[in-house]
């Protein structure tokens, strides 16, 4: 099966193309969702009329249309909500009087301001200008390089899409775990790039599948962890949205990894390897 996949590299490196460039007017149509770090917002204190679990108070919340809601603390009948930006104090106080009584606000200004924004993307750029030349040294090839970097572009491209079809929103939380997603991408791409080029034993086909059993088992377990994860937070604490919001993040990105190494770098390298420059 895997020599059949090799022998179509076109098709391998077209499916990651395409699920990118549609992520990519997916975000350009829908844009993302700002966290409350990047907007700002509002801090509220309630004294609830009887105990309420978060996950309870955040559904009611959700049902009067408040939207962007991180429950901060929830000690039995004193609750700390904080809510993001456009949030109007004097409906909501009349909307939450069934709940229990609003003691007071206060505004909160964002965390990461654009000008922290534009310090991220530099730092990704400049990420993957010292992977690029990093791979370049090891492999001494360019189309090494130029694929570890083009699957990991893609993979980063393809979780955001996804951040933005699930409404998933940019945050702390999700800026790191994006940068995490870096590590990782790279991390397979090398795995499979070394199993090509530096192992001498079997056929280019044979190492290639060895690396996709050994890449694909990592990528599962780190999956299915992830989802147990988000889960456990969505449901048993929904107040640890930093947690969720990592998980959900993660998920998405390493479920793109799987496409964009083992579809679209593994068929950069056949199409390199197949030219001859290096076929054992």
């Amino acid at each position: 099966m895997i020599k059949k996949l090799m022998d179509n590299y076109k098709i391998l490196i077209a499916i990651p193309v395409i699920i990118t460039l549609i992520m990519l007017a997916v975000v350009a149509i829908q844009g993302l969702d700002q966290g409350i770090e990047l907007q700002g917002g509002t801090i509220a204190s309630i004294k609830l009329n009887e105990p309420s679990s978060s996950s309870a108070v955040t559904e009611k919340l959700t049902d009067i249309g408040v939207k962007e809601i991180k429950i901060l603390n929830n000690n039995g009948n004193d609750l700390t909500v904080q809510f993001g930006s456009g949030f109007d104090s004097s409906k909501f106080k009349n909307e939450v009087s069934s709940m229990g009584t609003v003691v007071n606000y206060y505004e909160v200004s964002p965390v990461l301001s654009q000008e922290a924004m534009d310090q991220v993307v530099w730092a990704i750029l400049f990420a993957f200008i010292f992977m690029a030349i990093t791979v370049f040294i090891i492999f001494r090839e360019l189309v090494p390089a130029l694929g570890v970097i083009l699957a990991a572009g893609c993979d980063i491209i393809i979780a955001i899409g996804g951040m933005s079809i699930f409404h998933v929103p940019l945050s702390i939380a999700s800026v790191g775990a994006i940068l995490m997603l870096i590590g990782y991408s790279v991390d397979t791409d090398i795995l499979l790039t070394t199993r090509l080029f530096k192992r001498k034993e079997g056929t280019m086909e044979y190492r290639a599948q060895e690396a996709m059993k050994t890449g694909i088992t990592m990528s599962i377990a780190a999956i299915v962890s992830m989802v147990v994860l988000y889960l456990v937070t969505m449901i048993y604490i929904p107040e640890a949205t930093t947690l969720s919001d990592i998980a959900a993040v993660l998920i998405l990105g390493l479920l793109a990894d799987i496409i964009t190494t083992w579809f679209m770098n593994l068929g950069i390298l056949r199409m390199y390897l197949g030219k001859g420059k290096k076929n054992k």
